[in-house]
């Protein structure tokens, strides 16, 4: 799976440049997938309704299929989450997408770009996290990283999509 994550602290727009990108790439003809990455538990299944309930009984994989959509729930375990790869579980399903956008996740092992917003914080993240690989803001700070002007979707869609090629994935055993 080619990815990039668009990393960057609480409100910087992180949402809102990734629904530019979207926009922008499917418009270009590219298809493009994302995951929102948090380390919050969030309950994604509806307490009380039978799928939820599947897995409450102990289902390992709960699917639903609806006319217009699909959707697999798969309980992680905590105890392995931080030993498994949980983006190659996912890259099946992303195998036809020309570049899968991450918001978030700031330790994966994958191009990070961050977005930033002087009205957020004095400094960004890539001043001391040297795996952050630019910076997207429309604020100039001396950085040793590129900063891509936010305005710019066009360029800023190209440049990911030369980093997501500039990977090569590690094969799973």
């Amino acid at each position: 799976m080619k990815r990039v994550h668009v990393v960057g602290r609480k409100n910087s727009g992180k949402t809102l440049l990734i629904e530019k990108l979207v926009q922008r790439l499917a418009a270009d003809g590219y298809r493009v997938g994302t995951i929102k990455h948090t380390h919050h538990h969030h309950e994604l299944d509806t307490p009380g309704k039978d799928s939820h309930r599947h897995r409450q009984a102990g289902a390992a994989v709960v699917g639903i299929l609806s006319p217009s959509m699909s959707a697999v729930f798969r309980p992680s375990d905590a105890r392995d989450s931080t030993n498994r790869d949980r983006y190659a579980e996912l890259a099946p399903l992303a195998a036809d997408c020309d570049i899968v956008l991450v918001e978030g996740d700031l330790h994966a092992a994958a191009p990070k770009v961050e977005v930033w917003r002087r009205e957020i914080s004095e400094s960004p993240l890539a001043s001391e996290d040297n795996s952050i690989l630019a910076v997207i803001s429309d604020s100039d700070y001396d950085v040793r990283q590129p900063i891509w002007h936010r305005s710019n979707i066009a360029e800023i869609a190209h440049k990911l999509l030369e980093l997501a090629d500039s990977v090569v994935p590690k094969s799973s055993s």
